[in-house]
């Protein structure tokens, strides 16, 4: 009766390792992959070469990179849905889009000359 009761404990034991904290190597691994393909399909949207994805996340997968780029690229040709231009880090946000800082800083120098007036 004894050895039968150990039987039943040790199934329920295991069963609980998610609970101690200890992660399973396979959703490990699933969840890198799904962040690798999300990270290349926001780099296909945002019209970013591969190149410059793996520079940005040096630890996602590669190939889950590639693999979210070319999925995204699929469904942005399929719905032709146009890229979306971002500033890249470093830029400032006047140079992201220059006519528009030219409308406004010749709305500015007219304004100041009419005050002078």
């Amino acid at each position: 009766m004894y050895l039968r009761l150990h039987w039943l404990l040790i199934p329920l034991a295991l069963g609980a390792c998610e609970q101690l904290g200890l992660e399973d190597p396979a959703k490990i691994a699933a969840n890198r992959e799904a962040e690798g393909k999300a990270v290349g399909s926001a780099c296909r949207q945002t019209a970013r070469p591969l190149e410059e994805c793996y520079a940005l996340s040096p630890k996602a997968q590669k190939a889950a990179i590639f693999a979210g780029w070319r999925e995204m690229d699929a469904y942005m040709r399929e719905n032709k849905i146009e890229d979306t231009t971002v500033p890249k880090p470093g830029d400032k946000a006047d140079q992201a889009n220059p006519a528009e800082s030219k409308a406004s800083s010749e709305k500015a120098a007219s304004g100041k000359a009419a005050a002078k007036r």
